[in-house]
């Protein structure tokens, strides 16, 4: 309810976009009105306007020769729309998170018309032969491929019928994607602690999520490995030092909530000791500033505006790890509190720049997917 009134306080009106100068004016698709109480309809018209817009758009391509350059829903057949291919995934699974978490939504018939779309049987092949390719084996790597599997997830929990279809006819492109994270955690030699798409931790606490809700036991047995190997032993993490300049995910609490999907809490409430010493004991949520955007149609500034509902779910996340009488749960629950009313305030159709993705990150917050 929180997140709800905080977006209905800042007065925001989501509906389609076009460039990253546009307003909300020309060339608007016709989708249903918002209802005003439901933030998660507004967020759902940021994604439908998205998934379908080709340009501008800023593609992740190597070129092996010349009949490579091609536009994007020809290189990508399925996801080439909201500015590049992660942001379309993910657009993709908060259209398919909607329909889960709010199966009466007026966007319902909108929502299915855009999946039908995207996926089909054509467009999955030609995904899975792109990703395939000579040269692509760290294309999306980990961040991308952590949203495709979040989104096969999404769909593995369904029982609607027209969802468990998508769900078989995104299965090639899973198959081939797993397999290469198999592949690739191996060779890893280091955690990857930045604060952007090449994040380890962010992306491994979404791949177990996968591998639990669909049962991939060995890939679930390699990452936990490779999280304990990674992480049981860091301690004092300098969180004064975030966030940097560009970040969307906090490096400290994004390992933080990794380590709670692999830890026991009382386990974890020891782990959590060593590594962020400085959380209050005394129930205050000033402890921690959210990060400030000073010009939010640039790209990458507006990663704070992510940034700030990222954490927020990973605070709720640590939160959620800790045993019930932990003093520190009411410091971390009210600086995620703090940190989802900023970020949940940022987010609008103004600029393409932050609407063509934060609708994802604030609904993975609003709907508590993680938890």
């Amino acid at each position: 309810m929180k997140h709800v009134m905080a977006l209905a306080a800042s007065g925001l009106v989501l509906v389609a976009c076009g460039s990253e100068t546009q307003t909300a004016a020309s060339n608007t698709p016709s989708f249903p009105e918002a209802r005003p109480d439901v933030v998660e309809d507004r967020f759902a018209r940021l994604a439908l306007t998205c998934v379908h817009q080709e340009y501008p758009n800023k593609i992740s391509h190597v070129l092996q020769g010349d009949g490579d350059v091609r536009p994007p829903r020809e290189l990508y057949p399925a996801f080439y729309g909201c500015f590049d291919w992660h942001s379309s995934v993910h657009g993709h699974w908060l259209l398919v998170r909607i329909l889960a978490t709010d199966p009466d939504t007026p966007m319902r018939s909108a929502i299915e018309s855009a999946l039908s779309q995207s996926f089909t049987a054509d467009n999955i092949a030609g995904e899975t032969a792109y990703y395939l390719q000579d040269g692509r084996r760290s294309f999306e790597r980990p961040y991308g491929l952590a949203w495709f599997l979040q989104l096969v997830a999404e769909l593995e929990e369904s029982d609607d019928p027209l969802q468990r279809e998508w769900r078989e006819t995104l299965r090639p492109l899973e198959t081939a994607i797993v397999e290469q994270i198999q592949a690739w955690l191996p060779n890893l030699a280091y955690p990857i602690r930045l604060g952007t798409h090449a994040q380890t931790a962010f992306a491994f606490g979404l791949m177990i999520d996968y591998a639990r809700t669909t049962g991939q036991t060995e890939l679930e047995r390699q990452l936990i490995a490779k999280v304990l190997d990674f992480h049981a032993g860091d301690e004092n993490c300098p969180l004064a030092y975030e966030p940097s300049g560009e970040d969307f995910l906090s490096p400290c609490l994004m390992e933080a909530d990794l380590m709670r999907r692999v830890l026991e809490a009382e386990e974890y409430a020891d782990w959590l000791s060593a590594f962020m010493p400085d959380i209050p004991l005394d129930g205050r949520g000033d402890w921690l500033a959210p990060g400030v955007v000073t010009d939010a149609t640039d790209g990458k500034l507006v990663h704070l505006d992510g940034l700030n509902l990222s954490r927020a779910w990973a605070l709720e996340g640590m939160a959620s790890g800790l045993p019930e009488t932990d003093p520190r749960r009411s410091a971390l629950l009210a600086s995620a509190e703090r940190h989802s009313a900023v970020g949940i305030a940022a987010v609008s159709d103004e600029h393409y720049s932050g609407s063509h993705w934060l609708g994802s990150f604030a609904t993975y917050l609003t709907t508590q997917r993680g938890l």
